[in-house]
């Protein structure tokens, strides 16, 4: 018997109890959704749930790396667009607005997660961490290609304007968290780009 290349392709099933999860758990948060209905959304078996993910935690993992990916295409995206060093960070910025602004939004999918997961050693808040390390460097690196010297202070307060926007976002007016967002990120970028203009690193 010869041994092909393995399928790489997730099954149905397995792709239908990611999607309900992600659905529910962003809906309603992570412990109020219990497994058993999950399962009976997505259709499957109890056996199958657990062929594909042998506790709830491997299922919120996998809802928080789907999180994850989703954002990476976007702000990927981002990167891609314009020439200029300001252009991809006013992207993200401006696909975190369109966030802001969706039907359904209920905040941020990590910060939520983290409310429920305060224990620093727990899988879930590690996973959490990580993302969240991955958005600051990656602001960082676009940072510095606007001015170097205040890189990683600059994309430190990104990451805050946009906690406070998405906090923020699903409590009062979507449309006025996301336009006060958007000037507080382009402050930041006006202010740093005139650094690098005047060679001034204060």
């Amino acid at each position: 018997m010869t041994r092909g290349k393995p399928d790489a392709r997730p099954s149905e099933a397995r792709l239908r109890l990611l999607a309900t999860a992600t659905r529910r758990f962003y809906a309603e948060g992570i412990h109020s959704v219990g497994i058993d209905r999950i399962i009976a959304e997505a259709k499957v078996t109890r056996a199958t749930f657990y062929r594909h993910f042998p506790s709830k935690d491997d299922l919120i993992l996998a809802y928080l790396r789907e999180v994850h990916e989703m954002e990476r295409s976007t702000v990927d995206a981002a990167i891609a667009t314009g020439s200029s060093p300001v252009d991809p960070l006013r992207a993200i910025a401006g696909s975190i607005a369109q966030h802001i602004q969706s039907p359904g939004f209920r905040g941020c999918a990590f910060l939520n997660a983290a409310a429920e997961y305060p224990a620093a050693d727990h899988p879930v808040r590690q996973e959490i961490i990580a993302h969240r390390q991955w958005f600051l460097d990656t602001l960082s690196t676009l940072m510095a290609q606007v001015h170097q010297e205040t890189a990683d202070p600059a994309a430190r307060h990104f990451v805050m304007l946009r906690d406070g926007a998405m906090a923020a976002g699903c409590l009062f007016d979507p449309a006025l968290v996301s336009e006060t967002f958007l000037r507080g990120v382009e402050g930041l970028l006006s202010i740093n780009a005139e650094r690098q203009s005047t060679g001034s690193s204060g």
